[in-house]
């Protein structure tokens, strides 16, 4: 669900007082998820979009295929939010603590998380300068206040924005954005491109991969698991995207010069 701009800016900052001035910092809060009642996960991360949080991450995991009826629950403050189940497969056995710079821990061999992101479909293909600067069309109202959040776009391969999202866990940002396009009936992404604002690690090309993103870029370096990962998945991953220039790491024929 989408905030009028001024209930989310109240949610997402708050002032404080040093050095005899006030600044705008970024609100870093607990979410617990709950499936049916059960909880399943805590994440660390900025209040708002918390149903498309939720529901991008339980996405990603591969534990819903679907829309599903989420919300926060009768005490907002306790940082709820309620999902309807069931699961596509037993997670009982399985307790996610999540923090706004690590992601998801705890949750077995990086090899596990790989079976469950299938191969992306052939996708589009996307001029290279293009692709360099999809990250100065990032349009991020709360970081430019803050200098605290991350940031993950969704673009068409026409550079059109589709889609933003902030947070102080980049993993979150993802996943609020996977999550909306759940919601929006844009799933799989086969013909979209993904952005992000930082760096690219194994879990945002995972829940990419999950969400069929055929590309991924990004303004920071790749982590060689990213690369290892997309690489297996078909997935176009790009980084160093700014000043004109791009890195291609994997599925470069994706990339068109000019």
């Amino acid at each position: 669900m989408n905030e009028p701009s001024d209930a989310l800016t109240a949610r997402t900052l708050v002032s404080v007082t040093h050095d005899g001035r006030r600044d705008d910092v970024a609100v870093e809060e607990p979410l617990e998820i709950r499936v049916d009642g059960a909880p399943l996960a805590v994440t660390m991360r900025t209040p708002a979009h918390d149903e498309e949080l939720a529901l991008g991450f339980l996405y990603g995991e591969g534990l819903i295929d679907g829309p599903r009826a989420a919300g926060p629950t009768a005490d907002f403050a306790a940082n709820v939010v309620e999902v309807s189940g069931p699961l596509l497969r037993d997670a009982d056995s399985r307790r996610f603590y999540a923090t706004s710079s690590c992601g998801v821990c705890g949750k077995g061999a990086l090899e596990e998380l790989g079976t469950i992101a299938p191969p992306v479909g052939p996708g589009p293909r996307i001029s290279r300068a293009l692709l360099a600067d999809l990250p100065s069309r990032l349009r991020q109202p709360t970081f430019e206040r803050t200098g605290g959040l991350h940031a993950t776009a969704l673009f068409d391969v026409h550079g059109e924005l589709l889609l933003l999202r902030e947070d102080v866990g980049r993993h979150n940002a993802m996943d609020k954005v996977i999550g909306r396009a759940l919601l929006d009936g844009m799933l799989p992404l086969a013909e979209q491109v993904l952005c992000v604002s930082g760096r690219l690690s194994f879990e945002l090309v995972q829940k990419a991969a999950m969400a069929g993103a055929p590309i991924l870029v990004g303004v920071g370096a790749p982590s060689s698991l990213a690369i290892e990962l997309a690489g297996d998945r078909g997935m176009t991953l790009a980084g160093f995207a700014r000043g004109g220039s791009v890195n291609v790491y994997t599925a470069a024929q994706r990339v068109r010069d000019g």
